[in-house]
């Protein structure tokens, strides 16, 4: 076996297995309270790491040295690729990325298992065993069913076939992996949660050791999906950054679990409630990276991100069968030690601020969860086929999206058990005047300034009202299930068509509540050091009022994040989509305010493809004020799938986004789709915010404030996001009923970005 690099390789996939089991073992006899077997299965698991990290260097050496032999190598690489797409390409296709996966994992719990020392010694055996096997279960899927060491049965090829060109781009070098380190860092709080369970320490204890865990999971899910969205913007080419691929989907499902459990475990940390509620998010956070791994590898929903339909599926379903079982078995059984110490005393509180809020994430979660799986759930009982478009989860989502941003301004504004009216209405005067000023200015300005000027104003040149489509036209069949959603789709649209002069508004809110929280701090500071005899300056207030409350302060500029992303959202709203041929020298009108000049073709070669560049020239309000060089690039290796090269023209207001789409070589006619995206540029403002949020809040406090107090029943503050949940799940019901009834149409047009890839290479070929 071990003979050559292909046999090596297995081989060392086999030592892992039976290193992560020989750990496995040792973990579960040493919570019999055995110490020095504790130290035996640390040592295992730090030698399973080990063995690990060998195999990716033994895969990676495949890669740099071309080592044909090897079916994944031969199929993800050639010799003409550079070093670093070399090992790009280890997690380019699925059994790479799944020996990636392991890796990272097995990584994340050396790391736990270091950190732990001689901390959390009765739950530390069962952390071990969970994270073991955890490393068990992938080289098992490895060894039997994805073998990245396994050899082409032909012999090894002269060349390879080279990496999807698609991937070769500097986000996809950083956007796998950050991505993957979120997903597998969320195993460690679940490691946690599950040995909390087993030993009954149900005390705040696991909480404190998990929340920065999750908190470091989050962030990398949420860096992880940002990265995903500029690749998608800058290489697929369909003109957007998020089309609801059922595999985007699945990226960001745990995103939102993990989101709420950020939230809800303050409130278990100073008020020891929501026990049940903590361990539920971090196993669902966990399920949901596993099935977010199922649903991109299994085949099962088709998608421009997917791997390869392969065997892997069934794999993947015991082990969700087996989390879930295990998870909720150990779940009821400590049911009784998991009773909250208390009862909320106001509706009038942050608690009840955050139940609304975890209740809105977690219904956003369901909802994009069942409407990605709709066409399967559709073709298994139905026994139709479906499809759920963009179309879809824009039309319902806004509105719930919408009402968990008010929630992110409300929360701070209302004080920990009970909030006196007086004291919340004296919070809400100044956010409140911030929302009506900029509501009415957005109108008014809508009155006095046309679309073309203003470019300074932002969102507010914008109209403050859109006309928005309602999804579901007049039934043909007029039964009460149709009808009723003719109707509610009526409102929905009426509603959306609203939104952005309320998303504008909201923006202010929410600004004006963090500026509000951080003034008040400050001033708090500075009265403080007056009556100490001392004078604080503004900025070093602003200092140390972050470094010693990092957690909360930080969250606060996490906000400050999503604001700036909003604000980069509601621009969709107002864009445009032009498609055109046009001739050389002909102009194409974009909207009010772009024209572009299509000054022809060229083309350039090289060993690798041959690139054709269309030159358009850009004219705003009639001025020149750039050039556009959009490209279909057609590669030696693979000439039927050729790559669109996108050009971007960049301002504060928007983006104007370029496509060749086709280029005749006879008449020199170009087909271009052109995009005008308003306000893009704040969706990757926010974002890096965000990450500064973020790691803030990873750092220690200087003083943390531990309060203990009591707890509440949850269920009736969520009544109202319960009811918008409600509406939009019954949609899904009238999908339903209209498949059953043989009403369900074709996918509309713009499913996936598949419908802007498949463009054909007869036009634009110029051989």
């Amino acid at each position: 076996m071990w003979q050559s690099l292909p046999e090596f390789g297995t081989g060392v996939l086999y030592a892992i297995l039976v290193a992560a089991g020989y750990s496995f073992a040792l973990s579960v006899l040493a919570a019999t309270g055995r110490p020095r077997i504790l130290q035996s299965a640390r040592l295992g698991a730090y030698g399973t790491i080990a063995l690990v990290g060998l195999a990716v260097l033994t895969l990676c050496y495949a890669f740099v040295s071309h080592d044909y032999r090897l079916s994944y190598v031969s199929r993800y690489s050639d010799r003409s690729m550079s070093t670093v797409y070399q090992v790009v390409a280890l997690w380019g296709g699925q059994d790479g990325s799944l020996l990636w996966w392991l890796f990272l994992t097995s990584i994340f719990s050396g790391i736990c298992v270091k950190w732990l020392g001689r901390r959390y010694l009765e739950l530390q055996p069962y952390v071990i065993a969970t994270l073991m096997s955890a490393l068990m279960f992938y080289a098992v899927l490895m060894i039997f069913a994805v073998n990245p060491f396994s050899v082409n049965l032909g012999g090894a090829p002269a060349d390879g076939q080279g990496l999807n060109y698609q991937l070769r781009n500097f986000y996809m070098i950083i956007h796998p992996p950050s991505l993957y380190i979120g997903f597998t860092s969320a195993t460690v709080p679940f490691a946690f949660a599950i040995a909390a369970l087993i030993t009954g320490r149900l005390d705040a204890e696991w909480i404190n050791a998990t929340r920065k865990w999750m908190l470091f999971s989050w962030l990398f899910l949420s860096i992880g999906n940002g990265l995903g969205m500029l690749w998608a913007y800058e290489e697929l080419g369909w003109g957007g950054y998020w089309a609801w691929d059922p595999v985007e989907n699945a990226a960001c499902l745990p995103w939102f679990t993990a989101s709420a459990y950020v939230h809800s475990t303050m409130i278990q940390e100073r008020r020891g409630m929501f026990k049940v509620w903590n361990i539920f998010l971090i196993c669902a956070t966990f399920f949901l990276t596993i099935f977010g791994t199922f649903l991109t590898r299994s085949g099962l929903i088709a998608s421009v991100h997917s791997f390869a339909q392969s065997g892997i599926g069934t794999y993947f379903a015991w082990y969700m069968g087996a989390i879930l079982a295990v998870s909720m078995g150990l779940l009821v059984w400590r049911l009784p030690r998991l009773k909250s110490e208390g009862s909320l005393e106001s509706p009038l509180s942050r608690e009840t601020a955050f139940v609304v809020n975890n209740w809105s994430l977690l219904g956003i979660c369901v909802f994009i969860l069942l409407a990605t799986t709709w066409p399967l759930l559709s073709e298994s009982l139905l026994n139709q086929k479906a499809a759920v478009g963009p179309t879809f989860y824009n039309f319902w989502l806004p509105i719930p999206g919408v009402l968990l941003f008010l929630l992110m301004g409300v929360a701070p504004l209302v004080g920990w058990r009970k909030t006196s009216p007086e004291l919340l209405r004296r919070g809400f005067i100044a956010p409140g005047i911030a929302f009506v000023v900029m509501a009415l200015l957005h109108i008014g300005v809508e009155l006095v300034y046309p679309r073309s000027t203003g470019a300074a104003l932002g969102p507010l040149r914008f109209p403050p009202f859109v006309d928005i489509p309602n999804l579901y036209s007049e039934p043909a069949v007029r039964t009460v299930p149709s009808m009723m959603t003719f109707y509610i789709g009526e409102a929905v649209a009426k509603i959306n068509g609203a939104l952005p002069v309320v998303v504008s508004g909201l923006c202010a809110f929410n600004l004006a509540v963090i500026v509000q929280e951080f003034a008040r701090g400050m001033n708090a500071r500075r009265r403080s050091a007056e009556q100490r005899g001392e004078k604080e300056s503004w900025l070093t207030a602003l200092t140390l009022l972050v470094a010693k409350s990092r957690r909360r302060y930080g969250g606060y500029i996490v906000h400050i994040g999503i604001i700036f992303m909003y604000l980069g959202f509601s621009g969709r709203a107002w864009g445009t989509d032009v498609e055109g041929t046009v001739m050389p020298g002909e102009t194409m009108r974009i909207d009010e305010s772009y024209e572009i000049v299509y000054q022809g073709t060229r083309r350039e070669s090289d060993p690798e493809k041959m690139a054709i560049i269309a030159t358009l020239d850009v004219y705003e309000n009639g001025v020149k004020t750039g050039q556009l060089t959009p490209a279909k690039f057609i590669y030696k290796a693979m000439p039927g799938a050729p790559s669109s090269e996108i050009a971007l023209h960049i301002t504060p207001r928007d983006d104007l986004y370029a496509t060749l789409a086709s280029a005749n070589p006879t008449t020199k006619a170009g087909t271009l789709r052109m995009h005008v995206n308003p306000l893009v540029m704040y969706i990757w403002i926010g974002f890096g915010i965000l990450i500064l949020g973020a790691l803030i809040s990873l750092f220690p406090d200087i003083q943390e404030q531990e309060v203990r107090a009591f707890s509440y029943v949850r269920a009736a503050a969520g009544v109202a996001t319960t009811l918008m949940f409600s509406i939009m799940l019954a949609s899904l019901g009238s999908l339903a009923f209209r498949a059953r009834a043989g009403q369900m149409g074709p996918a509309p047009p713009d499913v996936t970005d598949a419908a802007w890839l498949a463009d054909s290479t007869e036009s634009t070929s110029t051989r």
